[in-house]
């Protein structure tokens, strides 16, 4: 793991998207709630939120942070049949959130995922990248 102890605490922001595709079917079932396992996107929002505050436990070599918060957006686009999956994450530390808030959205489309397979297993998740990150030494980054 590499020493972080000699930088300056900072306040860290990493905003983060990725999509998954569907069938209009299944987008319709989760726009208009009526997917019999409940509200897809609330469940998802939740498991993003959780995945979060493991990714020290999930990926090697990872600090563990004291996230601050935690905001996830979903948006339905009907035009391509696909759900957008925004995560801002926020801590005062010593090392940045790009990885808690990548594991987010990753959780929460693999989490739509997972509710939906019995009505559509040809969804794709897609496009899981780092949108913006700011606060450290390196400062402000922007897609």
């Amino acid at each position: 793991m590499v020493d972080v102890g000699n930088k300056a605490i900072t306040h860290r922001i990493a905003t983060t998207e990725g999509y998954i595709e569907m069938q209009p079917e299944t987008l319709q079932l989760i726009v208009n709630n009526q997917h019999k396992k409940g509200d897809v996107l609330a469940i998802a929002r939740i498991a993003g939120i959780m995945a979060s505050k493991k990714t020290a436990d999930l990926i090697p070599l990872c600090h563990p942070l004291p996230l601050t918060q935690v905001e996830i957006d979903f948006s339905a686009d009907t035009a391509q049949n696909r759900i957008r999956c925004q995560t801002t994450v926020k801590t005062n530390g010593q090392t940045g959130v790009e990885m808690e808030a990548l594991m987010a959205t990753s959780c929460a489309l693999l989490t739509i995922y997972d509710m939906c397979k019995a009505v559509d297993r040809g969804m794709i998740i897609q496009s899981v990248q780092l949108l913006e990150k700011s606060g450290g030494k390196s400062g402000r980054w922007l897609r």
